[in-house]
This record gives structure tokens, sequence and C-alpha cells, in this order.
């Protein structure tokens, strides 16, 4: 098994966050595939963002990410936007005093 940090783009932290959605290898992610890596980190780490995304496509296919394609950032763009129509939002108060009088 090949080491996550070993791919472009996986550093340390990456690999940390990999490993706890239960990719623990290079060839685990190459299997898995940037999406549904990507969705189980989403998961277990909302704050992930399309960067992320990215930078998971950019390692499978062994490039930087900001060298993907037009059409590939697009593709990858229109996954996570429907990934973020499943995750609502955290409640937002319409005026921040509101929740002083709940307190």
């Amino acid at each position: 098994m090949t080491e996550l940090t070993s791919m472009t783009n996986i550093g340390a932290e990456m690999a940390r966050k990999l490993r706890a959605v239960g990719i623990h290898s290079a060839e685990e992610l190459m299997e898995t595939g940037s999406k549904e890596a990507f969705f189980r980190l989403k998961t277990l780490y909302p704050q992930v963002c399309l960067v992320h995304l990215y930078t998971l496509e950019g390692a499978v296919q062994n490039v930087e990410f900001n060298s993907l394609s037009r059409d590939q950032k697009r593709d990858l763009r229109a996954f996570s936007d429907c990934l973020k129509g499943r995750t609502p939002p955290p409640p937002k108060a319409a005026n921040p005093s509101e929740n002083e009088d709940r307190l």
C-alpha cells in the first residue's frame, strides 16, 4: 500500500481526513475516486469545499489541482453544488439581537 502523502496534492492534513473516512492508501483513493472520497469527507467535515474536491481529483489524475481542465472543474463544481443542496445551512437569525432574547 502506497502512502496517501505520496500523491500529488495530498498533504498530512488531507491524508488524516481521508483516513478518518476509511481511505488509507493511494490505491484506495484511486479505487474510491474523487467524488466518493469528497462525499465522505463532506459528511464528516462539512467545511470542506470545492478546492478539496479539485485536490482529490488532481491526486487521482496525478496532476496539480490547478491543471484540471475547465470541463473537469465544471463537472466537479456541479457535483459539489449538488451536495450543498443536501446539506442544510446552519440557521441564521434575521436580526442578531433576536438570539439575545432567547437566552
